[in-house]
């Protein structure tokens, strides 16, 4: 079967996107330009700005420093690139994963900055916090840390924006888990491709601690495809999950969207975290559901909310 765009290359993936088949080197085309297009569309960057590229050697972030390193220079956006890395203490994970970090910053020739909760917060690694906590709650105290730990990074690094590797499965993960919590605050802006934005000015006046403004440029992106463009790339990547990952309640929310995806009889795009006009959306409860999502869509979340039901009580 050849690729529907060249027409010569052997077709080797299928995209749900734009449910089209592709050859590696027209999947890589496509790949990069559409992550050009939400930098564009959402106005992400500014000629001139320093950019923190979070990584932590994973695939989403690796990927992540690649592609904006390759778009920079192909669109001439005029940014300064720098790697921030996070060390949070956890012994026999974390280490592997800096090593291939710095492997990245060389091959791409971009400077890196690494620091440590053991530095930032007098002596706390993740390993010491568990020897105090349990193997329970992990992911919590490590997820305030760290994104703490990041802003401390960019603002030391004196970075204008925050970049990071969320995806379109991140952000649907997220949706579902504050939708659990019933945490509407955070499910209003959990899948904004910007965060902090609108108030960065303001909170650098008023605000003890100065909020970095974030960026998704992978925020529609599946994972699917960031795993099979880094593999078609050769990238160096730590693919080892966390030793304190398995107890992790988003293990839970991320088996329920693949449940909802094999349940689901057509793809459904989840932008209820995103802010729409009021007469372009719905509301359901709490939730906010763009118009064209008829009964189908409707019946997809539903059966989201009954399984999120099923397995808590369970």
């Amino acid at each position: 079967m050849v690729c529907d765009r060249c027409q010569v290359g052997r077709a080797q993936i299928q995209r749900l996107r734009r449910n089209s088949r592709l050859c590696k080197e027209c999947f890589f085309v496509e790949f990069e330009s559409e992550v050009h297009e939400t930098i564009e569309e959402y106005g992400l960057f500014r000629r001139g700005e320093r950019v923190a590229v979070a990584i932590s050697g994973g695939k989403d972030s690796v990927v992540l420093a690649h592609v904006l390193k390759t778009l920079n220079e192909r669109y001439a956006y005029g940014l300064e690139l720098f790697l921030l890395a996070i060390d949070e203490g956890i012994h026999g994970y974390r280490d592997d994963s800096l090593a291939a970090v710095r492997r990245n910053s060389d091959e791409l020739g971009l400077p890196l900055c690494v620091l440590s909760y053991a530095d930032l917060y007098d002596g706390w690694t993740m390993d010491r916090v568990v020897s105090q906590i349990g193997r329970s709650n992990n992911c919590t105290f490590c997820g305030v840390f760290r994104r703490q730990a990041l802003d401390r990074g960019a603002r030391l690094g004196g970075a204008d924006k925050l970049a990071t590797g969320h995806n379109a499965d991140d952000m649907a993960e997220t949706v579902f888990l504050n939708l659990v919590r019933g945490d509407s605050a955070r499910l209003r802006r959990s899948a904004d491709v910007m965060t902090f934005e609108a108030e960065h000015e303001a909170r650098q006046t008023t605000a003890t601690v100065e909020w970095v403004p974030r960026v998704k440029p992978f925020l529609f992106m599946y994972e699917k495809e960031i795993v099979m463009y880094a593999y078609w790339k050769r990238l160096d990547y730590f693919a080892t999950e966390c030793v304190y990952a398995p107890q992790a309640f988003r293990a839970f929310a991320r088996d329920l969207v693949k449940e909802l995806e094999a349940c689901a009889h057509a793809r459904l795009w989840i932008r209820s975290g995103q802010r729409r006009s009021s007469e372009n959306m719905q509301p359901m409860g709490r939730l906010w559901i763009p118009r064209p999502l008829h009964n189908d869509a409707h019946d997809a979340v539903t059966l989201a909310v009954k399984l999120c039901a099923k397995r808590v009580c369970c």
